[in-house]
């Protein structure tokens, strides 16, 4: 399972489908929605900012998070971004492959 940050910021049509609908409804959707295609939610927060809101999610592969991304997006409610968290070990793992390099000009 991969981990994913997902960053939503709603069209007015989605803030008004918010407001009838309340944020509890919205977090079990995405939630449902998540479970259907094999994966879980972490966390589900609306913020103030460039970002309505944000939620963590597993998901089982890079194909499962475009396929939500992309019907997401295509829905016209809202525009999200979505980043791949790294943990600590894995940023552990990563340290301890050579990789040989040459930066531009050097």
């Amino acid at each position: 399972m991969t981990k994913y940050l997902i960053q939503g910021t709603y069209t007015a049509d989605g803030a008004k489908g918010l407001l009838a609908g309340g944020g509890s409804t919205r977090r079990q959707i995405v939630g449902d929605l998540v479970a259907q295609l094999g994966g879980s939610m972490e966390a589900f927060y609306f913020a103030f900012g460039e970002s309505d809101v944000f939620a963590i999610v597993d998901v089982p592969d890079a194909a499962t998070m475009t396929a939500i991304a992309l019907t997401v997006g295509g829905s016209g409610a809202v525009a999200i971004e979505t980043t791949v968290l790294i943990t600590p070990e894995e940023v552990d793992a990563a340290s301890g492959i050579a990789v040989n390099y040459t930066p531009p000009g050097g």
